[in-house]
């Protein structure tokens, strides 16, 4: 079987030093991913609250001490080629003070992990910092199955659960797992090993929001308690703080104010906004004539929009959610209550539950509380700012039982479902009523291996496009093409250039993702007479505007998906401002040799290798022998004569 791995890594083996500034570098850029790491490998037994925390302090306090100080760090191969796909396949795991870093969370996080003896050691106590005073702070709440990965590891001990970690987040081989956990000061890692084997291998959920420590929801302590501590504080110092304030403020007193009415006065907007007799609601046509094709001409639709006590309880939640509210949101939404009267978009019941879809002009907020009670309501939002067209043609209703419902815009006039990965197959037609979709199969809530990717096909008056369901309230729109003039992903051409690559799309599950492009930027005929293997580009646009994900990946002949073989994120690669591309993979032949294999866009005038392989070759493709596991550096200069990197 062939086999892929990523070439442009770097670091070395022989145990490189690193300094403060590396370490720090590593730090900030990865910061997210080592409090991801340090809070799965904490014992769950500390609470959700005290482990984000101690994750976070765990990570603050992993640079070397003294400004000059180097430290020997064991270099990381960073995955085997077999994992290439998953999502952390970068740079960062030969990164040396990236590795040190790492190696100093996982250090402490074991540390907090063992039972105290004697007087417990600085990681087995209660941060001092970070503190968030008067809020509990936890991650967002995942499915079913991250409970129940939680669970599996609460089980684990902490090297054990350590070594899944390092296996599934950072896509290390077992014998850098071992060296890591020597280094970390386990001395026997080939039990721990054999105990974390014990979990089945469901590294994918690892990276969901149950696990991220840095984007969390607020909800307050116990409020009556704190009421009570801070009463006597309060109590003491009330004459003091008045005479202080008598004597030091001017006559004007606390300082005016402006305009602004007293506090907690009533307010007419916010008063309007929480009023269902004010929500906005379009008229039913207003679409056909109308110059916009936005969420602002969608009609209001279901058969509870006519419920105003429900629309109430939409309205008050979304105001002011409750402790028992579970609130979500994509990244860079926010999750305050509306200015004004919304739009109602939907109300009506979905599967087991009632459903409110609102619209403020720049987010959706969909409510959904049971169909017998309001216990467990839930309150997503989702940005939409700039929305047209086909970003604005379908929204999720609901998810249950593996499947999704949408809402579809008043403008499309049929829907079907389509295999991403069967671009031959033909399309199975959904039903469609008064707006809404009969169920289809959702990737985003699949489990296990990726062997189908369902996506939703919608037809309107100009043409068909895909969209698919990414874990968020808006699927994402598949385009097809070289960046700045890209087509919809809907023709031939298009599904088959996504087909072997439709699995990658769930690394971009529940970030926030607006739209993701698939360009086949270059086609190389392998060594040995193999064939001829496909270079693939595919890059996601986020609603936010940062965040964009850039993959590269790698397809040969015969095989069921490609492999991805580099990433860029916040790059301009890929993209309509820099429509450019090098990316580079080891690959091994029918006959058992080893190549580099990389490639650029067709404006690619030459590549160059160094490092691991050195070569170099005009054209924008490039084919050198290589020995297993080497890592190179790649450069390529454009027919303009500017220079690019490789992708990482």
């Amino acid at each position: 079987m062939q086999s892929q791995d990523v070439a442009q890594r770097h670091g070395r083996s022989d145990g490189p030093a690193t300094d403060v500034q590396q370490a720090e570098a590593a730090l900030v850029e990865h910061y997210p991913r080592l409090v991801r790491l340090a809070y799965l490998v904490l014992p769950p037994g500390l609470g959700r609250r005290r482990r984000v925390l101690t994750a976070h302090a765990l990570v603050q306090r992993a640079l070397p001490r003294g400004r000059a100080s180097r430290s020997a760090i064991p270099a990381q191969a960073g995955g085997a080629s077999g994992r290439s796909h998953a999502r952390g396949r970068d740079a960062q795991g030969g990164d040396a003070g990236y590795a040190f870093v790492r190696l100093q969370v996982v250090r402490a996080a074991l540390e907090a992990s063992r039972p105290r003896k004697g007087l417990p050691k600085r990681a087995q106590l209660p941060p001092l910092l970070p503190q968030v005073w008067g809020l509990r702070l936890f991650p967002r709440s995942g499915g079913a199955d991250e409970l129940a990965l939680d669970q599996r590891l609460s089980e684990l001990s902490g090297p054990a659960r350590a070594a899944y970690v390092l296996r599934g987040l950072e896509r290390l081989p077992d014998a850098d797992v071992r060296r890591v956990l020597k280094s970390a000061g386990v001395t026997r890692a080939e039990p721990v090993l054999a105990e974390a084997n014990g979990v089945p291998e469901q590294y994918t959920l690892l990276a969901s929001p149950e696990f991220d420590a840095c984007t969390l929801q607020a909800r307050p302590t116990d409020l009556v308690r704190r009421r009570q501590h801070v009463k006597a504080a309060l109590a003491a110092a009330a004459a003091l703080a008045v005479c202080g304030a008598l004597v030091a403020l001017p006559g004007g007193g606390w300082g005016p104010d402006g305009a602004a009415a007293p506090a907690y006065a009533a307010n007419p907007a916010a008063e309007a906004a929480l009023d269902p007799g004010r929500l906005t609601r379009a008229a039913p046509a207003a679409w056909r004539t109308s110059a916009r094709t936005d969420f602002s001409v969608w009609p209001a639709r279901g058969p509870l929009t006519g419920d105003e006590a429900l629309l109430r309880r939409a309205l008050a939640v979304w105001a002011r959610p409750g402790a028992r509210v579970r609130v979500s949101a994509t990244p860079g939404t926010q999750t305050g209550g509306p200015a004004g009267p919304p739009q109602l978009l939907y109300a009506g019941r979905v599967d087991a539950a009632r459903v409110v879809i609102l619209y403020d002009g720049l987010r959706i907020a969909r409510y959904a509380e049971p169909a017998d009670g309001t216990e467990g309501a839930a309150l997503d939002f989702a940005r939409v700012d700039g929305a047209s067209g086909a970003e604005a043609s379908a929204l999720v209703l609901g998810r249950a039982d593996g499947n999704v419902r949408y809402l579809t815009a008043p403008w499309v006039r049929k829907a079907a479902e389509r295999d991403l990965t069967k671009p031959d197959a033909a399309p199975a037609a959904l039903a469609v009523t008064d707006g809404v979709t009969a169920p289809l199969a959702s990737p985003a809530l699949r489990p296990g291996a990726c062997t189908s990717w369902n996506v939703l096909q919608l037809t309107d008056a100009t043409g068909t496009r895909l969209a698919t369901d990414l874990g968020e309230l808006v699927p994402a729109h598949l385009t097809a093409g070289r960046p700045g003039s890209a087509g919809e992903a809907s023709g031939a051409e298009g599904l088959r250039a996504w087909a072997p690559f439709a699995c990658s799309l769930a690394a971009e599950r529940s970030a926030g993702v607006r739209g993701v492009n698939a360009w086949a930027y270059a086609r190389q005929p392998l060594p040995d007479a193999s064939g001829t293997g496909t270079w693939m580009c595919t890059r996601a646009e986020t609603w936010r505007g940062d965040g964009t994900a850039a993959l590269a990946q790698f397809g040969t002949p015969g095989g069921a998906a490609g492999a991805v073989v580099a990433k860029g994120t916040d790059v301009t690669a890929c993209g309509p401002r820099d429509p450019h591309v090098l990316a580079g993979v080891l690959w091994k032949s029918a006959s058992g040799t080893w190549y580099l294999l990389a490639a650029g866009g067709r404006d690619t005038a030459t590549v160059r290798a160094t490092g691991g392989v050195t070569a170099s070759g005009q054209g924008p493709l490039l084919a050198a022998r290589a020995t297993q596991g080497a890592r190179a550096e790649l450069a390529g200069t454009l027919t303009d004569g500017r220079r690019i990197g490789g992708l990482r």
